[in-house]
């Protein structure tokens, strides 16, 4: 492999025995744990590795736990492998992810802001009174229009452009339903709500994005080993100083995740390897980024299959 990116999953990727097998080979991979656990004063390990998944898909707990899988499939990576990332990308939460394996944030500090995140964003909005859904096979200007149709003096937005042809909304439940409604009437047939606790990546979470910027603004951040493309602009960012400022806008912002893999392969990225439970994001990346070569790394099998530098 040339020129690499190492990029990190986000929501929707838990799930009991996370992160088990590499803790229980590597050692570099149970020492996250480890950390974790003490940075939260609760066994994280035992959540990740055993469930239960209910209380594993609770927010407060996804955010963290996905962080600390990624992470020590990270650190195994960089402990067995002579692999270097070009740049980093996350997508949502897998953000921290990247700017752990950048050096600019503590793991410690980590996962503790991500737990934050969680709650905040839960809190945000009442359960039931926000909604996400998949817009398939619609081009991101006719959605705006659905939107702007279906708002109502309400919210409704994009929240992701995972990859050209996948859009998912977000807002309040009434107005994503209508956008649905809307979309189906114009033959857009493929639309379906997401099973999602909260609107994320709206405007609906200004009050957990003020409550972010609050614990951010406590939190000490070091200088960047690698470029991290953020989801709210889709550049690379090596400036410590605004670090703070794009993790507080990305909680209200949509992800631009297929215009962040756009900008990663114009900048002469040719492999990416999805690091953390899932491979969601190989999926998008091919779609995304025809001719790229995808590996995924969340367990021994997985860490097999990469090839050293």
């Amino acid at each position: 492999m040339s020129a690499i990116a190492f990029v990190f999953p986000g929501q929707g990727s838990q799930y009991a025995g996370m992160g088990k097998e590499l803790a229980t080979n590597f050692r570099v991979a149970a020492d996250v744990f480890a950390e974790a656990d003490e940075a939260l004063s609760f066994s994280l390990s035992r959540l990740c590795h055993e469930g239960p998944e209910e209380e594993l898909r609770l927010t407060a707990n996804t955010q963290p736990a996905i962080l600390t899988a990624s992470v020590a499939a990270l650190r195994v990576i960089q402990s067995e492998t002579g692999l270097i990332p070009t740049c980093l990308a996350g997508h949502s939460l897998g953000e921290y992810s990247a700017l752990v394996a950048a050096g600019a944030l503590t793991l410690a500090d980590a996962v503790r802001t991500v737990r934050s995140r969680g709650s905040f964003m839960q809190e945000a909005v009442p359960v039931g009174v926000g909604a996400m859904a998949a817009i398939l096979s619609v081009e991101a200007d006719v959605l705006a229009e659905i939107c702007a149709e279906a708002a109502q003096g309400e919210v409704v937005s994009p929240a992701n452009f995972n990859s050209p042809g996948q859009i998912v909304i977000a807002g309040h439940a009434t107005a994503v339903n209508r956008a649905m409604e809307i979309a189906k009437g114009r033959g857009f047939r493929k639309a379906m709500l997401l099973p999602v606790s909260a609107p994320f990546h709206c405007s609906l979470m200004k009050p957990a994005a003020d409550r972010l910027g609050e614990v951010l603004a406590r939190i000490e951040i070091a200088s960047l080993a690698h470029p991290v493309v953020t989801n709210v602009e889709a550049l690379a960012n090596t400036d410590i100083g605004r670090v703070r400022e794009l993790l507080v806008a990305q909680v209200c912002a949509p992800v631009r995740w297929s215009h962040s893999v756009e900008e990663m392969t114009r900048l002469g990225i040719d492999s990416f390897v999805e690091i953390g439970p899932g491979k969601v994001l190989s999926g998008l990346v091919k779609r995304i980024s025809k001719g790229a070569v995808t590996f995924n790394v969340e367990d021994l099998a997985t860490f097999k299959n990469l090839p050293s530098a």
